[in-house]
């Protein structure tokens, strides 16, 4: 653990980690990364639409590293298997200052 670190919470699982993060925040970034940050972003995205919170969701979106999921999510919304609220629920922007504002942070 990093030496300067005030709080530590140590969890069994991934399920028990991502409850813990989504009690303890006031909202939901997904910065770019890989299948973790997809499966996060994609849960807490579930919670949203079945009521289990209503925190903000925000995609930082540099250099344009969400284009293609949010390109598939409006697929989805077309197709019928995703609604439209879901996807513009999610505050996207491209810099983390206009990011954080926007979510009210």
């Amino acid at each position: 653990t990093h030496a300067t670190l005030t709080r530590l919470h140590k969890v069994g699982t991934m399920h028990e980690r991502k409850a813990l993060m989504a009690e303890l925040s006031d909202a939901f970034i997904a910065l770019p990364g890989g299948i973790g940050t997809l499966d996060e972003l994609c849960e807490i995205m579930c919670w949203a639409q079945l009521a289990i919170h209503a925190k903000p969701i925000g995609i930082l979106n540099t250099e344009g590293y969400f284009d293609g999921l949010l390109s598939f999510m409006r697929h989805a919304v077309s197709e019928g298997f995703m609604r439209e609220s879901d996807v513009s629920r999610l505050i996207i922007a491209d810099e983390p200052g206009d990011l954080l504002t926007r979510l009210g942070i």
